[in-house]
């Protein structure tokens, strides 16, 4: 069977210059090209490109080879192998250029799923430059296009949550970023990620949680094994912190005030995270009160509690009534607030405990007034 001089030479010659654990490849793409096995060849050169140690080689396969044959193969996988090779460029211009080029390769009404991953990669590398207008236009392009879809490949989705998470990242809007990169963990197997990158993205999660306005439930984060990653790392205090927001622990939160001060993002929202602590500190407070129904607690004890003055304890009451952290009725007569109904909490494993005595006191209560009826008024029990 015929084949392409240019392409048979660079494969022989790659046989000869590639590392001894690589050169088998080269040999089975050279023998599944002839025979015109597109399939198996592509299966075969998405594992060369996933071994780390050919990544000098991705770009010259590219385009030496892949693009020879790259109208027999799937689109999507065509992007991917042109992406892997874009992150082998020296410049993210070049990288952005490379990608925006594979896009108009795809731009074909039978191939826009491949076409929309191509313009969200080429997003990606413009982000890097910084260029914030163009990736959000981007952004909202292909979200209209992901869902016009009928059926979408979890590496769209993947790559949309990226670059939307990291679109809003650079620009600070700490909800946004802490909704789309949770997304993007439950697209991929988050195992498959590198530890430097687990760390990485566990730590920015953190800081979102802790720094949007509009998050005061840590349930999520701290259920995924994504914040793992922080344990016996240097960034394990981000874990403390979270767990104590999520309990709101002050004392845990002023011991750990010194690693705060040193992580920029967190010193210059200081007042914000005072004031967030102090509204986790009442939630749980009130959560933790025994008892079914409603629950009237004094603003003294209130006070004490969240180690604000009396005089503030209202304008807590009222900022946690109006973020639908709590419902209730605040009596301004008699310093109290009566709360009827608290957010949901996630339950770390000292608060679990605490349930289980607090149920255990509730079933000794039970069988004492049992006791008691059954001693007065046998009858009933006749």
């Amino acid at each position: 069977m015929e084949v392409d001089n240019s392409v048979y030479s660079y494969l022989q010659k790659q046989q000869h210059e590639v590392p001894s654990q690589l050169a088998p490849y080269f040999g089975e793409f050279e023998d599944l090209y002839e025979r015109k096995i597109w399939h198996q060849l592509t299966d075969k050169v998405e594992k060369f490109i996933n071994i780390p140690e050919a990544a000098p080689y991705r770009i010259g396969l590219y385009n030496e080879f892949i693009r020879d044959w790259q109208k027999h193969m799937n689109k999507v996988k065509l992007v991917l192998f042109a992406l892997a090779a874009a992150r082998q460029f020296d410049s993210s211009p070049t990288a952005a250029e490379f990608m925006s080029e594979i896009a108009e390769d795809v731009n074909k009404p039978e191939s826009q799923d491949a076409y929309a991953l191509a313009l969200l990669e080429s997003a990606h590398f413009r982000l890097l430059l910084n260029d914030l207008d163009s990736t959000r236009d981007t952004l909202e392009k292909c979200q209209k296009m992901i869902e016009s879809f009928a059926n979408v490949d979890s590496v769209i989705h993947a790559s949309f949550y990226r670059v939307c998470a990291d679109y809003y990242k650079a620009k600070a809007a700490f909800g946004q970023y802490y909704k789309n990169a949770l997304l993007l963990l439950a697209c991929i197997d988050v195992q498959q990620l590198s530890i430097e990158d687990r760390v990485q993205r566990a730590y920015d999660l953190a800081i979102a949680a802790l720094l949007s306005d509009n998050i005061y439930n840590f349930g999520v984060l701290l259920s995924h094994q994504i914040v793992e990653s922080l344990r016996g790392t240097e960034h394990e205090w981000m874990l403390d912190l979270l767990l104590a927001f999520n309990s709101g622990n002050i004392g845990k939160f002023e011991a750990l005030m010194g690693k705060i001060h040193a992580q920029p993002l967190l010193a210059q929202q200081e007042t914000f995270l005072q004031q967030k602590i102090r509204l986790t500190a009442l939630i749980e407070s009130m959560f933790s009160r025994q008892g079914a129904g409603a629950r009237t607690v004094s603003f003294g004890d209130i006070s004490a509690e969240t180690k604000l003055p009396t005089g503030e304890i209202e304008h807590l009451i009222m900022k946690a009534l109006s973020l639908g952290l709590i419902r209730g009725r605040i009596d301004q007569v008699d310093q109290q607030v009566t709360v009827q109904w608290v957010q949901p909490r996630y339950l770390g494993k000292d608060q679990i405990r605490g349930l289980v005595d607090r149920l255990g006191q509730w079933e000794a209560r039970v069988k004492e007034t049992a006791q008691k009826m059954t001693q007065t008024t046998p009858e009933l029990f006749a």
